[in-house]
């Protein structure tokens, strides 16, 4: 298991993390929170190769990506960088990408009764403004976000009622939290947030999400 201990807080920066191989030729993950080596609970960045192709599986307890770069493909379509989509319980692909991308993937972390299908264009990302969270998914009490947040922003102010249970990605851009520099693709989570230590050092593209654990 990895970081499966969620009362305890985790930062992971990607450069510090080394590539692992996955069951399928061209396809590396580096794990952030693992329950088990190919099954259950799992959060990762993601990396398919040019022409790498993974077998067709099914997610029992869904299947939640964010495309960092590149293009993503499934028999449903092809999906740039900047899609956000949710696979529900039950659902299964077959996935690969001509072209080559990478991934922030969650696995297995839906409530069974989440089984809304989402898929948000990438061309969501060109009418985000600053300072304004956009929810991309929310049942009962998680909530989804993307945010473009400016230097110096005050999250608690764009946030009020986020405090319990929260996650965030850096997509690009740097931030801070209790004094560690979080640059692109860094992630962590944190049992409770406390949102005077956390400090928007450069213009950065946040994904978001809180309520779900």
């Amino acid at each position: 298991m990895l970081n499966m201990d969620f009362t305890v807080p985790v930062l992971m920066k990607i450069d510090d993390l080394e590539w692992r191989s996955s069951p399928m030729p061209g396809v590396e993950r580096k794990p952030l929170a693992r329950e088990d080596a190919e099954r259950g609970h799992a959060t990762s960045i993601v990396r398919y190769a040019p022409g790498s192709v993974f077998r067709a599986h099914p997610h029992p307890l869904g299947e939640e990506i964010l495309v960092l770069d590149g293009v993503f493909c499934d028999e449903t379509g092809h999906y740039p960088a900047g899609t956000y989509f949710r696979n529900p319980p039950g659902s299964s692909h077959a996935p690969f990408s001509s072209e080559g991308c990478t991934l922030f993937v969650k696995l297995h972390q839906f409530s069974p009764l989440d089984n809304k299908q989402v898929v948000i264009s990438s061309d969501t990302l060109k009418c985000l403004k600053y300072t304004q969270p956009y929810c991309l998914h929310e049942y009962q009490n998680e909530r989804v976000y993307l945010l473009y947040a400016r230097e110096g922003d005050d999250m608690s102010a764009l946030f009020p009622d986020m405090v319990n249970g929260v996650e965030i990605l850096v997509v690009d851009g740097l931030m801070s939290y209790e004094g560690d520099d979080l640059p692109a693709l860094s992630w962590f989570r944190v049992p409770y947030v406390d949102f005077e230590q956390l400090v928007v050092s450069r213009d950065s593209l946040l994904w978001i999400k809180s309520g779900h654990f």
